[in-house]
């Protein structure tokens, strides 16, 4: 038997974290955008043990500045895209006065650290979201370019494409013959 499960992903990382933090009882507070605030601080094994403990989750606790300060940039930027009240409001506005530092420095420490620029990830973002809902929704490509502030299907199309190498068409036709031929394989 096969089944298809939709979730949600920042709030499965949230439950996971509060379980682990209780399981080690440590005073904490969930913050915006995978900041956790430690109350009184962490013991070596403490810390090691934690990291451990959510390492088989695919869950990392980051020690660098810049690796955290790009790891806030990735979670803003999904922040953004996923909150319909925010789609007026420009990435670079955003993202200053939400990390409190320049665009120019947040742009500056992204490029020097993922080799890519901010406005390339929230492009592949943006097609990704748009894959999970070609998959797990029924809503139109008018209506994912809508959800995803895109000014049309054409230009959700050609970034689609320019990312993957197919049309939004494409990739929904090939992914309802892999959920059919999964659900009825052909022996």
């Amino acid at each position: 038997m096969t089944f298809f499960v939709k979730y949600d992903f920042d709030l499965a990382c949230k439950t996971l974290l509060k379980e682990h933090l209780d399981a080690f009882e440590i005073t904490y507070s969930l913050g915006s955008m995978g900041e956790v605030k430690i109350k009184g601080g962490l013991s070596d094994e403490q810390r090691n043990s934690l990291a451990t403990s959510l390492k088989r989750y695919g869950i990392e606790i980051l020690d660098s500045q810049k690796i955290t300060l790009v790891e806030r940039i990735k979670n803003a930027i999904d922040e953004l895209l996923k909150d319909k009240d925010l789609k007026s409001i420009k990435v670079s506005t955003y993202l200053s006065d939400n990390l409190h530092y320049s665009y120019a420095h947040l742009s500056s420490i992204f490029s020097e650290s993922t080799y890519t620029s901010i406005e390339n990830y929230i492009i592949l973002r943006k097609v990704d979201l748009a894959k999970e809902l070609i998959c797990n929704t029924d809503l139109t490509l008018t209506e994912i370019a809508f959800k995803l502030n895109y000014s049309s299907v054409a230009h959700l199309s050609g970034q689609f494409k320019k990312t993957t190498g197919l049309t939004p068409s494409s990739f929904q036709r090939i992914m309802k013959k892999k959920i059919n031929y999964t659900v009825n394989p052909k022996t």
